[in-house]
């Protein structure tokens, strides 16, 4: 809290924000309300850029210092620019990736409070969640006049820490009534279908009919049973009346950025609210949005589910790698690696998307390994630059502000696609991500599996987009296989409808929904100091 910031209202007049849209949270912050969208004197101008990367390490790639320092770098060359990211959530933040605020000289501040609880947005969407599975269970205790199966519950808690000792509990409603000693668990928040719904609600009212269309379970005769049918929206929406506003904050150099709502990118569809796009694309000339890992994951997320969703098209994609994230691909060997990249770059290109490729400097990266990347992206005929933004800020990434800008100017009339047809089935769809994205060879479904893709399509939900669960680690289901491996099954374990969010979840391989601590965890490092500072947070 000691880093010279803007106050607040300079951000606002930054961005010429009337009075009346601006609720203000402190010193350093806002939530702007949604009648903005309604003003006619703010019409959608801005270029939407995503920002994805190649397969990261454990440690992760710097792709949101490389978004951050991108909308600095704009800034920089004199354009009107805003970034709009996720809000972090406290499983990395005390697990193994630390904080998700950037780092360096390239931060949204303040980055400390923006780590932990910010505006309170994941604490009301964690309080909506469970009050729908309390509701649940009361009304299994006082009844159960829908009949609900509770064998068929598929609603579980959720709490924002990674925490492996509550995937799997027992709950108690009383005696021998409907639902006594069910087995159930928590996922991490940012999985909830809850903060999905919020980061793809449009509006106040799109959020009411997601919320009101959540698949809780079953009847006895086999009908789903929604949230509706337990009167539970209204609760649920007052839960979330201020959370629905996105948090309009700065970065370390006062450039604007919106930071609203968490879907993590390997279990969830990875990106920050759609209502924070919406604000972005009338308030500035150019957008920044980070999508969840690498292309494989929220970069096809935001492409086959968001952009139908929203309508909003991206007019280029920024491809963050690096020296040790190439060289990890490879075994240790920085050529072999090259195909990781080459094929995250064809990812970007086969949704008919310019490819920027920043290459994002680390401080043991050597003149000699970074000339060879350059020359790579050269010859896969590849628009590169080499980004400083931890070091240098805006002016370490001005180099790829320039790139994005004049990238953009020569391909004007982008026309984004998808990976598959609406109309297509859901196992079509499974199959055409893991063949076209991926580079599987082949899917195979558990008899589960089968089992609930059938289910779901009997009650009506067999036309929802496919968001994949599976390892940030790989292209492949399998953490370990590195490179671009080709000839290779994708195995389909299980598939959670969500209906409220949209889609079907499908989940790969052994993918956890409720991470654990590794066991040299980052909340061993974070502590307070005699002023009251929090240190150890990056």
């Amino acid at each position: 809290m000691t880093k010279d910031l803007l106050p607040i209202e300079a951000i606002v007049e930054k961005l010429n924000l009337p009075e009346k849209y601006v609720e203000r949270l402190g010193r350093y912050g806002a939530k702007l309300t949604l009648n903005l969208l309604d003003d006619p004197t703010f019409p959608v101008r801005g270029k939407f850029i995503l920002v994805t990367a190649t397969t990261p390490t454990l440690s992760g790639e710097g792709k949101t210092v490389t978004s951050i320092g991108l909308v600095q770098g704009l800034e920089k060359i004199g354009k009107k620019a805003i970034i709009t990211s996720r809000e972090p959530s406290l499983g990395p933040v005390f697990g193994m990736k630390g904080g998700a605020a950037g780092g360096g000289r390239s931060q949204v501040e303040p980055a400390e409070k923006i780590n932990l609880h910010f505006h309170g947005d994941f604490h009301a969407i964690t309080s909506a969640h469970n009050l729908l599975a309390a509701l649940i269970d009361s009304h299994l205790f006082h009844g159960n006049d829908l009949d609900l199966d509770p064998n068929t519950i598929t609603w579980p808690r959720t709490l924002d820490m990674n925490d492996r000792a509550l995937r799997h509990i027992i709950v108690q409603s009383g005696g021998k009534r409907d639902g006594a000693n069910r087995h159930t668990g928590f996922l991490i928040t940012a999985a909830s279908e809850i903060m999905a719904i919020m980061a793809l609600a449009a509006s106040r009212k799109d959020l009411r009919l997601r919320l009101e269309r959540i698949v809780v379970g079953s009847t006895r005769s086999g009908k789903p049973v929604l949230a509706k049918d337990l009167n539970a929206t209204g609760a649920m929406m007052a839960l979330l009346s201020e959370a629905i506003f996105p948090n309009l904050v700065q970065t370390t150099e006062g450039t604007p950025a919106l930071v609203h709502c968490g879907p993590f990118g390997n279990i969830a569809h990875g990106t920050s609210s759609v209502l924070s796009h919406q604000m972005g694309l009338r308030l500035a000339d150019y957008v920044i949005n980070e999508t969840g890992f690498a292309s494989d994951l929220g970069f096809e997320k935001y492409m086959d589910i968001v952009m139908p969703s929203s309508g909003i098209k991206p007019s280029a994609a920024v491809l963050v790698t690096t020296v040790q994230s190439v060289r990890n691909q490879g075994a240790g060997d920085l050529e072999a690696g090259f195909e990781n990249l080459k094929k995250h770059i064809a990812i970007v290109r086969g949704f008919n998307l310019p490819a920027i490729v920043a290459i994002n400097r680390f401080p043991n990266d050597t003149d000699e390994d970074l000339k060879f990347l350059e020359k790579y992206c050269e010859a896969q005929g590849a628009a590169f630059a080499l980004s400083e933004a931890f070091t240098k800020g805006g002016a370490g990434a001005a180099a790829l502000a320039e790139k994005v800008v004049s990238v953009i100017a020569a391909n004007p009339s982008v026309t984004p696609t998808n990976t598959y047809i609406p109309s297509a089935s859901p196992l079509e769809k499974i199959t055409a991500v893991a063949q076209k994205v991926y580079g599987a060879a082949n899917v195979e479904l558990s008899p589960q599996a089968k089992e609930k893709l059938a289910r779901f399509t009997k009650w009506g939900y067999g036309a929802l987009p496919v968001c994949i669960a599976k390892t940030q680690y790989s292209l492949t289901d399998d953490p370990k296989l590195m490179g671009a491996p080709t000839g290779w099954t994708l195995h389909i374990t299980d598939v959670v409808l969500s209906a409220g969010a949209g889609f079907l979840v499908v989940i790969s391989g052994s993918m956890m929904l409720m991470p654990g601590l590794p066991k040299s965890s980052r909340a061993m490092d974070i502590n307070v100091d005699a002023a009251g500072e929090i240190i150890g947070m990056s």
